[in-house]
């Protein structure tokens, strides 16, 4: 956008997210409004740092007054084309305000922005857009519930047989270690790395998960769990209002014998309380009934639908990044078979673009 765009006494503008004051200024109207993780400027020049995906938002003011914000990630692929993404390589996002006319507003804003950008779509992973944008929520749910306040408290809150998985799991000698030193960076990248590509799905470059953890500080860390001295499992989490946000989690091969990941979510759970005062658990999003969905069902989560919304520029074509579409069952069963080592070079590459 060249100019503002007005909608009564309100005015609607993108934002320089290099100034530091605007950026303190967005983030204190983020937790005014109890907006998510991803609304957080943080997260989207996190992104733009760690993918080269460049970070944008726009404002709605009135009389100097912040009123509205969206924070946008302009996704560049040759592979999967261009788009506006609201929040890119999140699960939420989209507009954030108190008067839905104001996020309406924001979206129409973010068509002129996808318009002079050459980008193709919008996608926002949130409720909040126009009547005319293309809405669903039958793709993904979402899982949270609240945390016990002690430890075997925890336990008896997980259905039986998984609660048993995890008491078989506390019987191993495992090592348990959270932080963000180069050495837990180092072990969550190599699990990650491997889960991702057992799964056939390309790995996000590692500077990506190294700028989060740089720009949320506190608000960020990695626990991971070793036996024999090696990393099994490992998630890099967000804390943010009083919950955690397990984000970025795998196991190896050697996890799932070892039940090293019911130990790893077990271990978080007591660790957020402990240590990040936090009340509240987000399990993250699932497809709907596929084997993730399951298995956070079984761990006691209900649940519940996801909202997200798109549009597309007249004459042009959304860009497709379901996994599970016709176009990359193939691809992803070749993908399994690529050495760890290639997967890694070569993933990153083709992973930016599916912000």
């Amino acid at each position: 956008m060249n100019a503002p765009f007005a909608l009564g006494s309100e005015v609607i503008s993108l934002v320089d997210l290099r100034d530091p004051g605007e950026i303190a200024r967005i983030e204190g109207f983020v937790a005014d409004l109890r907006g998510s993780v991803f609304h957080r400027p943080a997260w989207s020049l996190a992104v733009e740092q760690g993918t080269g995906q460049r970070a944008l938002g726009l404002v709605a003011e009135k009389c100097g007054s912040l009123h509205g914000w969206m924070p946008l990630t302009e996704v560049h692929s040759p592979i999967f084309g261009r788009a506006l993404v609201s929040s890119g390589f999140a699960v939420g996002g989209g507009p954030l305000s108190e008067k839905h006319a104001t996020s309406v507003a924001l979206c129409h804003a973010a068509q002129e922005v996808a318009s002079r950008r050459s980008c193709a779509s919008i996608e926002i992973r949130s409720g909040g857009a126009p009547e005319t944008w293309r809405t669903w929520n039958d793709t993904h749910c979402g899982f949270e519930r609240e945390l016990a306040d002690n430890d075997e408290a925890e336990l008896l809150l997980v259905p039986r047989k998984q609660r048993a998985e995890i008491r078989k799991s506390l019987k191993l000698d495992f090592v348990v270690e959270a932080g963000s030193s180069k050495r837990d960076r180092d072990a969550h990248y190599a699990v990650y790395s491997a889960s991702v590509r057992n799964l056939g799905t390309p790995v996000f470059p590692r500077s990506l998960f190294g700028a989060m953890l740089d720009r949320f500080g506190a608000d960020a860390d990695i626990l991971t769990i070793r036996h024999a001295g090696e990393p099994v499992a490992s998630v890099l989490s967000f804390y943010h209002q009083g919950t955690v946000l397990p984000f970025w989690g795998g196991g190896t091969y050697a996890a799932r014998h070892l039940r090293a990941n019911e130990r790893m979510y077990y271990e978080l759970m007591l660790h957020a309380r402990r240590r990040k005062g936090c009340g509240r658990f987000d399990f993250g999003r699932s497809k709907t009934n596929s084997g993730p969905y399951s298995y956070k069902k079984n761990w006691g989560f209900e649940p519940h639908p996801l909202i997200y919304a798109g549009w597309t520029v007249p004459g042009e074509t959304a860009r497709d990044i379901d996994p599970t579409s016709e176009a990359y069952l193939r691809k992803i069963d070749l993908w399994k078979r690529l050495p760890l080592s290639m997967a890694n070079r070569v993933g990153p590459f083709i992973a930016k673009g599916l912000a």
